[in-house]
């Protein structure tokens, strides 16, 4: 009687350990893995934008009648002629001289709603490349599944070099067509010109370049960015997907490409998907680097538009959003823009399947949360290549490997604490 007795007992005692080591092991995978809980919150406030916040109030008073007349869902236009040759640098922003202005009407609701002209042919830009690409999809026996376009600037060599090592690197699908293009605009100056001999040598080495010729400057990012939807409306118009993203993130491509996007379903057509910002206000900050004057964009609030640090649509927008920018005004938030001309495409960006899938800020790192998330911000290319390789030699058992370094820790620093207090 006493042995069952102590069989029982053994018996429910490895049970009930069995039972908290599971519940201790939801909880810390919990812990690793959410973003929200260990590194920046995301409802921290995005710095283009206040979140819903009210608009300046002079700002308002001092808006002419005809500004007035904006409603929420109207936005700026102007005309935009991409056979333009003769341009124009003002305070860092390139415009077209003469063939491009801002129209002295309002844009209105109707003129929203109007269908974008989709059987219009795709020209180069106003921009000449002096950096280009075209046979980067041809050379493919397939339509590529997906096109990675990275903002990058002249002197980010060693972020460049990083990126093709890690996410960038195109044999991470290879069997599916998986492309990289790094976007540049140009710099002046002897700094500019010798720059530009190191990117061209660099071009030759690793044909991953496109780059026009315009002021490569923060304010121009919305150029750079329409220069890629540009080039993948023309060279690359089979594309399932594209992502556009900088060259300072972390991006787990193969949880992109195989866990949301997954090649074994038929590619969906005007999708668009990131960080989704909605009913946010703009910056009126003067002093804030995104500060939005009420002049350029007079309403209460952006469209829905997702982070610059990293989105995803997929590859018939690449002309549609092309398309709809020739009539819209040049704004330089380049995520707000394209968040603009969304609207004008009456396309609401899609909520991803999970919130914590693309941040805009730094994501505190494991093999566990990185293992199940898309982009984090902020990486230097040393600290790229290092948690790249540790994810890879750790990905197909993560979290379990997180979970024994935290209770590796924890032991060791109880015994530490033991060894202290005697």
């Amino acid at each position: 009687m006493q042995w069952r007795r102590r069989y029982c007992c053994a018996h429910t005692v490895k049970l009930l350990y069995f039972l908290s080591l599971l519940g201790v092991l939801v909880f810390l995978v919990h812990q690793v893995w959410m973003p929200h809980l260990t590194g920046m919150p995301w409802s921290r406030a995005y710095p283009v934008v206040n979140r819903g916040g009210r608009p300046n109030t002079k700002a308002k008073l001092n808006m002419s009648s005809q500004h007035s007349m904006w409603r929420s869902d109207i936005v700026p236009q102007l005309t935009f002629k991409t056979d333009a040759n003769i341009f124009h640098e003002k305070e860092g922003i390139s415009f077209h001289q003469g063939d491009l202005h801002f129209e002295n009407t309002l844009a209105t609701k109707a003129s929203q709603n109007e269908d974008v002209d989709l059987s219009y042919t795709i020209t180069p830009g106003p921009y000449p490349y002096i950096i280009n690409e075209p046979n980067k999809c041809v050379s493919n026996r397939t339509a590529p599944f997906l096109v990675l376009l990275i903002s990058t600037e002249a002197r980010k060599v060693e972020a460049r070099n990083a990126i093709r090592e890690t996410w960038g690197n195109e044999s991470v699908a290879l069997a599916l067509g998986f492309i990289r293009l790094f976007m540049l605009g140009k710099n002046e100056g002897e700094l500019g010109l010798s720059q530009q001999r190191m990117l061209e040598a660099e071009s030759q080495r690793h044909h991953d370049i496109i780059q026009q010729d315009f002021m490569d400057s923060y304010k121009n990012l919305t150029i750079k960015t329409l220069m890629g939807m540009n080039w993948v409306a023309i060279h690359c118009p089979r594309a399932s997907y594209v992502m556009k993203t900088d060259s300072d993130m972390f991006v787990n491509t193969e949880y992109l490409i195989y866990k949301l996007l997954r090649p074994e379903q038929n590619p969906k057509k005007n999708y668009f998907t990131g960080n989704n910002m909605k009913g946010f206000a703009p910056n009126r900050n003067k002093n804030s680097k995104w500060y939005m004057p009420p002049e350029l964009y007079p309403n209460d609030k952006y469209p829905t538009f997702c982070s610059g640090t990293g989105y995803v649509f997929s590859g018939d927008l690449a002309k549609k959003i092309y398309q709809a920018s020739l009539n819209i005004r040049y704004l330089h938030l380049e995520d707000v823009y394209v968040g603009i001309c969304l609207a004008k495409l009456q396309i609401e960006p899609t909520p991803p399947p999970n919130e914590f899938l693309f941040n805009h800020w730094r994501v505190s790192y494991s093999s566990c949360k990185y293992s199940h998330l898309i982009t984090s911000h902020g990486f230097h290319p040393n600290e790229l290549l290092k948690y790249w390789h540790h994810l890879q030699s750790n990905k197909h058992n993560a979290c379990i490997n997180t979970f024994k370094e935290k209770m590796s820790r924890s032991h060791s620093n109880k015994m530490n604490g033991k060894k202290y207090s005697q």
